[in-house]
């Protein structure tokens, strides 16, 4: 059993989409340093393998702008700074979010 970082319900992993943060390196050489908060990006696990911290997510567009609301995404993965979900929320959105690996 898995939580789903937008409703709260508690569902079969299965049921729910896993997804994992990954560094974005945008700050240019000889930039200052940020104090420890990076950019990150959050991207669909749909083969469960990804190394790092992975959170679940209903595959479906309400659960997903309730996570947002929420500012789910930082807390589930333990990351501070600016998340993008762009990519999950295309894989959401665009009906690719494939629940099982192969």
């Amino acid at each position: 059993m898995r939580t789903c970082v937008g409703c709260r319900q508690r569902a079969a992993a299965s049921e729910l989409l896993r997804f994992v943060a990954i560094a974005i390196d945008s700050d240019p050489p000889g930039s200052p340093d940020t104090g420890g908060s990076r950019a990150v990006r959050v991207v669909p696990d749909p083969t469960r393998r990804a190394p790092g911290r992975g959170a679940h997510l209903h595959p479906v567009p309400a659960c997903l702008a309730l996570a947002e609301k929420r500012r789910a995404f930082g807390r589930a993965l333990r990351v501070a700074g600016l998340c993008d979900v762009t990519a999950l929320s295309e894989a959401i959105h665009g009906g690719k979010a494939r629940l099982t690996g192969s």
